[in-house]
């Protein structure tokens, strides 16, 4: 088993949770382009300063294709890009750093107006033997990746009990008071939302589109032909469902079906999935639970979000899909 890295300095440790946007569409987009033949760009935002728009750990894809992955509001965009190219012709990790924190360079044509400064590493994918393992790893293990990056060229990349290392020559770095930048790419959370209703067309891309992993199950046909054909949905009742995605993290029960809530309710009860949403209001809960064991009631009090979602967003299904995204968004920065 290979021998992990000694812990960095806590002052180099990332600083977030998770990162921007998300990361899942950026590295299938980069396994992609290297089945394809192509020479992607990976570029990773590994420090800032101030305001910034990205954080730390930040991924975007520059290549033949179109770009996936934003580090910018787009003002920055097409600079990267060319950088990108240059560090895929000559096999060099690329560096470029972003500052706007002086007064004068809020004027200057590259500007953002965020008063930060960034790093970007700009990391030739086509250069480094086996990333496409690890990249897959990423997308398919559902665990943190985390990558160390050297100023002398050097990056180590490690999935669990993997790794892989490789050693590339390295453009001059700007000034920077470490030598070594880790990147923690979280794992992608998994929420499992039972029922197909009007809130869940809105709320299962916009939550996809944030890096979580989305599965939808229903049993009833005209309901599931509502979502969305790129997203994952199961025909399945709620005790099936929950038994084949036992590891999920979030269980969003959206059914408006009081039955179908109630079986949820009680197959949930005896799973682990740490987040359990209930859409409706607190008396459709109470009378729910009249109809519960005690056994399963108890099991489900400490877990149980009901209403699921953040008031005060409106009223339809669009601002319920937001208040329950908003909701998801902030639990997964603590515990996700």
């Amino acid at each position: 088993m290979p021998t992990a890295p000694a812990l960095l300095p806590r002052a180099q440790m990332p600083r977030s949770r998770f990162a921007d946007g998300d990361p899942g569409t950026v590295l299938q987009a980069a396994r992609d382009a290297l089945t394809a033949g192509q020479r992607p760009v990976l570029a990773v935002v590994v420090e800032t300063e101030g305001s910034t728009y990205a954080a730390p750990g930040t991924l975007a894809l520059f290549g033949e294709a179109r770009p996936h992955g934003w580090i910018s509001g787009g003002c920055l965009e097409p600079e990267i890009a060319r950088l990108a190219m240059d560090a895929a012709a000559t096999q060099q990790v690329g560096w470029l750093e972003i500052d706007t924190t002086d007064d004068g360079a809020l004027f200057l044509g590259s500007a953002v107006g965020c008063r930060g400064r960034q790093l970007i590493a700009l990391l030739p994918l086509a250069a480094l033997r086996g990333i496409d393992t690890a990249l897959q790893a990423w997308l398919a293990d559902h665990q943190d990746l985390t990558i160390v990056f050297g100023r002398d060229g050097d990056i180590d990349c490690r999935i669990g009990a993997r790794r892989w290392h490789w050693r590339l020559p390295s453009e001059p770095v700007p000034p920077s008071a470490v030598d070594r930048w880790p990147v923690v790419v979280r794992r992608a959370p998994a929420v499992l939302v039972l029922g197909t209703g009007p809130e869940t067309p809105v709320l299962a891309p916009m939550l996809r589109t944030l890096g979580w992993r989305v599965v939808v199950a229903d049993a009833r046909d005209a309901w599931r032909a509502r979502v969305a054909p790129d997203i994952d949905v199961i025909e399945a009742a709620p005790t099936a469902a929950i038994a084949a995605h036992a590891d999920a993290d979030v269980a969003l029960v959206m059914h408006h079906s009081f039955e179908a809530d109630r079986n949820a309710l009680e197959a949930l009860a005896d799973s682990r999935i740490p987040f359990i949403g209930l859409l409706g209001p607190e008396r459709r809960r109470r009378d729910l639970f009249k109809l519960l064991r005690a056994e399963d009631r108890d099991p489900l009090a400490e877990r149980l979000q009901s209403p699921v979602g953040v008031p005060g967003c409106g009223r339809g299904a669009a601002a319920i899909a937001l208040s329950i995204a908003t909701q998801l968004q902030l639990w997964r920065g603590v515990h996700a």
